[in-house]
């Protein structure tokens, strides 16, 4: 039975994510903390894993996320790992946000601001700015095609909101059909609607730690793709092949609604 294994939020744009039970729906179908903060350079661009690979080297940490039925309760406190550095540095978020920015300013070497929005987050795909899903299969699956690469790796670069098991490889697939028929699919109470394949960008080709390219990584992952790709999959959404993960909308009856770990997702006639 397909079921949901994991969450993961990521509260600042690009850096690291955090593992959670629970997670709230917000009115515009994100996940409340995830993609809440964005970085950005001083030409008000996001400085992220597209543009800088030395942000991969930045690991970050938080604590005290609770969700209750009313909200998801975010100590608005981040500890940075900085390469250089003996010690963690911890920052919150609002007051002490120009200490952090100061302190990320040195860190790439030019000026930049922390932004918030706290009503959608930042995603990369502002139509369908719901939770992204996939399989554990299917990280497992793609793993295999890279020698050295663990799941949890694969988990990392791919960076999906929710996780399903209980499913083969490329299940989630089963969560699109042509431009602008959207499938519907509950996770526990929560209903959602599957829109299409994500395009992958060059984040993936990169270790999530320390920033190296995987050699002829989009290559490789593209050809893996294309010959795995289930007979059932609706193919006109593949111009190329390098997607993975599905991306989503929520309707307005998901609001305020809480994704809990564990129960059950099933695909809706």
């Amino acid at each position: 039975m397909p079921y949901l294994a994991k969450i993961l939020l990521y509260p600042v744009k690009s850096l690291d994510g955090v593992e959670v039970e629970s997670a709230r729906v917000l009115d515009s179908g994100a996940l409340e903390h995830d993609r809440e903060f964005a970085i950005f350079d001083e030409q008000g661009r996001f400085v992220n894993g597209k543009r800088h690979a030395k942000i991969h080297l930045l690991r970050a940490f938080y604590t005290s996320l609770v969700v209750t039925s009313q909200s998801t309760l975010l100590n608005k406190t981040i500890s940075l790992e900085i390469p250089g550095n003996n010690s963690q540095k911890v920052f919150h978020l609002h007051e002490e946000q120009q200490a952090l920015e100061a302190t990320l300013s040195d860190f790439f070497g030019f000026g930049v601001t922390l932004k918030q929005n706290s009503l959608m987050g930042f995603p990369d795909d502002t139509d369908s700015p719901g939770p992204t899903v996939i399989s554990t299969a299917t990280l497992a699956q793609v793993a295999s095609w890279f020698p050295g690469l663990s799941v949890d790796e694969m988990r990392r670069r791919i960076r999906a909101n929710i996780e399903i098991d209980g499913v083969p490889a490329f299940w989630e697939d089963r969560l699109f059909r042509e431009q602008g028929d959207l499938v519907s699919f509950r996770v526990g109470d929560v209903d959602f609607l599957g829109v299409k394949p994500c395009q992958r960008c060059i984040v993936p080709t990169r270790d999530s730690y320390l920033g190296e390219a995987y050699p002829n990584f989009q290559k490789t992952f593209t050809n893996h793709r294309q010959a795995t790709l289930p007979e059932w999959v609706t193919s006109s959404r593949f111009n190329h092949f390098y997607r993975l993960s599905i991306n989503t909308e929520l309707p307005a009856s998901s609001a305020g609604k809480i994704l809990q770990i564990g129960t059950k997702v099933e695909i809706l006639a």
